[in-house]
């Protein structure tokens, strides 16, 4: 259990006000956060939980996918990126000078560093299709770069690549994991604000990519939704001024603002040509794999979260992602039997934060305003009172302790 007690990351009495969104302010207060520098936080353990419960709920839609994890460096060399001539053409990149007249690059994605790993692995039309994929940071130096959610410079995705010996094998399997996707944001209470968004192939594809766009007011891009087939379009691939749907040709729009948090690229054989790909098919012939990439913002999606289900004095987080499951809040000389209840609830695999501070200005409404402000879905009170009828309070309501 996480005692209050000895807990070095304390709550303040106010929210600073640093930025034009709430969820910032009240994450500082909580203590869940500390900027390290512009751009950069520090995530203590409490918004670290947060983001390891993102994390759990994607890899589980994953793994349930086929798709089969790996970690790959963040480090990798200029060799790389000059095969398929993105060394300088990515703009967002950190380049690294090093020993010997070396450079490298910190990775911003990882299509240069995973082709060449599967071109060992994939000799044979039966080795298709396959996915890995990784959750891992990524470093890009963007321009936008805001203060918290929009344009970070450090953060973690979870980034997966795709190979497929057909056209009609990888649009397939493209399609079912926009479905995957949805599910995921399903888990974490973001179904009904997402968007599909048609967008820029940046340096992927000649294509469309696929944003995954939530719909908020402090969103970094404007989204087109066609009043007609409901096409989702980036506002970077369409002329504003004179809307035309790419599916029906429609010419009005309900015009949002979207943060992304994913996108998807069908890859086709840019990366595998690249590196020299091949596998034989079911006749002998040597062929070249298709691609497709399939990125998550995991922790811009957990700062979206926030923003989302922030309130005046606290985030409503949703449960499956919520720091811990109960917040115990001791009054009295009644720690034992707090603990105890503690214990009962990590039997049934429940988290629990157990604030066992004491003194005087640890009474019960200092104690309940943090319980509110970290927001836990489950408050307990342990107390004279409730040990005087047999029981504690949760959620309001008496409930015998057994």
């Amino acid at each position: 259990m996480l005692r209050l007690s000895k807990f070095p990351f304390k709550t303040e009495k106010v929210a600073p006000k640093i930025s034009d969104n709430k969820s910032t302010s009240l994450l500082l207060q909580a203590g869940f956060i500390r900027q390290t520098m512009a751009w950069v936080y520090t995530y203590t353990t409490l918004w670290l939980r947060v983001l390891r419960k993102i994390e759990k709920i994607v890899r589980e839609e994953m793994d349930n996918y086929g798709a089969y994890e790996t970690l790959m460096p963040a480090l990798s060399p200029k060799e790389l990126w000059d095969k398929t001539w993105r060394w300088d053409s990515i703009d967002v990149a950190f380049h690294v000078p090093a020993a010997n007249n070396k450079e490298y690059s910190l990775n911003s994605t990882h299509e240069e560093v995973v082709t060449p790993l599967m071109k060992e692995f994939i000799q044979s039309y039966k080795d298709l299709p396959t996915c890995v994929y990784q959750i891992q940071n990524k470093f890009r130096n963007e321009k936008r770069a805001k203060s918290w959610i929009l344009r970070w410079r450090e953060f973690l995705m979870k980034d997966a690549y795709s190979f497929h010996s057909s056209d009609e094998d990888f649009v397939k399997y493209y399609e079912w994991m926009k479905k995957v996707y949805m599910r995921i944001f399903g888990r974490i209470w973001l179904w009904e604000d997402t968007v599909i968004a048609l967008a820029d192939g940046w340096t992927f594809t000649d294509k469309y990519s696929h944003e995954f766009q939530v719909k908020t007011e402090i969103g970094e891009d404007t989204i087109y939704i066609c009043e007609k087939c409901d096409t989702a379009h980036n506002e970077e691939i369409i002329d504003p001024e004179n809307f035309v749907c790419t599916n029906c040709g429609w010419t009005k729009a309900e015009v949002v603002k979207a943060s992304e948090i994913w996108n998807i690229f069908p890859l086709e054989t840019k990366f595998t040509k690249a590196f020299d790909v091949k596998y034989l098919d079911e006749n002998g012939k040597q062929q070249t794999p298709i691609m497709g990439c399939y990125g998550i913002w995991v922790s811009r999606a957990m700062w979206i979260i926030a923003e989302k289900f922030a309130h005046e004095n606290s985030i409503a987080w949703p449960e499956s992602i919520a720091p811990a499951d109960y917040y115990i809040l001791v009054l009295g000389d009644n720690l034992e039997k707090a603990e105890q209840l503690a214990k009962k609830f990590e039997s049934e695999w429940k988290e629990v934060i157990l604030d066992d501070r004491m003194g005087k200005k640890f009474g019960f409404g200092a104690k309940m305003k943090d319980a509110e402000l970290i927001w836990i879905p489950h408050i307990v009170v342990v107390s004279d009172k409730t040990i005087e009828k047999w029981g504690y309070e949760l959620d309001g309501g008496l409930i015998e302790f057994k």
